[in-house]
């Protein structure tokens, strides 16, 4: 395989939860928010689906923007790969930036898992976990972030992506989660193999981990986005009926 502190303040966590509160039932949007979590300020997006309703519980993905995992790339992710489809069916998604202009998987991961215990506080979440997933860098942080902290999640999907850094104990802490890898059979960056060994690793171990090639498709995939992204949710859907094979 390739071997490549304080506590968050409250007040703006307060604030955003009233406003949720408040919105009470809407039509779906998406907001921005800004929060401080363990001492570093956090922007980040929320997608609410169709009439949502402050009461209610509903499935939730956390969304890993790709390359520099800025705001404008969250942006990109949500547009191409969730928003209208979590609208659709019914997905509360959070998608944050890299804090400070780290990626996640190189110490921007520091905001987990305060900042999912403030979702959790800020929204009604089924079962308390989410779903994470993420294109290229947000494949790689989706799987970093899941693999440290896997109570919070449900499956980890990377379209395409690999554990940052892998060791058996990494790759052990996935091991309950339903595990989704896609690349595409042209990717420039051959990441095939190191997925391909993660993917057999977890699978020997019981887990349900389904490693995909796209038919010629490049580093960005086509067969995942636009009216496609139906299949990142078909994914979703299966985790309930648990991911031990």
């Amino acid at each position: 395989m390739r071997i490549c502190g304080s506590r968050p303040i409250r007040s703006l966590l307060v604030l955003g939860v009233l406003a949720v509160l408040a919105a009470g039932s809407a039509s779906a949007e998406v907001v921005q928010r800004i929060s401080r979590v363990s001492g570093t300020t956090v922007h980040y997006k929320v997608v609410l689906p169709n009439g949502y309703d402050a009461g209610k519980a509903y499935p939730a993905i956390l969304v890993m923007g790709g390359g520099p995992q800025t705001m404008a790339t969250v942006d990109g992710t949500l547009e191409r790969n969730f928003r209208a489809e979590a609208e659709r069916r019914g997905y509360l998604v959070v998608a944050p930036a890299a804090p400070d202009g780290d990626l996640f998987f190189q110490g921007g991961e520091r905001i987990f898992p305060e900042f999912l215990e403030a979702m959790l506080a800020a929204y009604k979440v089924v079962d308390g976990k989410f779903h994470v997933a993420g294109p290229s860098n947000g494949g790689i942080a989706a799987l970093h972030v899941a693999a440290a902290n896997p109570k919070y999640f449900l499956s980890v999907t990377a379209f395409p992506g690999y554990l940052w850094q892998p060791t058996e104990a990494k790759l052990t802490a996935l091991a309950k989660l339903c595990v989704f890898m896609y690349i595409g059979e042209n990717d420039e960056y051959r990441w095939h193999d190191e997925m391909q060994r993660e993917a057999e690793f977890l699978s020997e171990r019981g887990t349900l981990a389904r490693y995909t090639v796209e038919q010629d498709q490049p580093h960005r995939l086509e067969t995942l986005a636009g009216m496609n992204a139906s299949r990142l949710f078909d994914g979703f859907e299966e985790t309930k009926q648990g991911c031990s094979r």
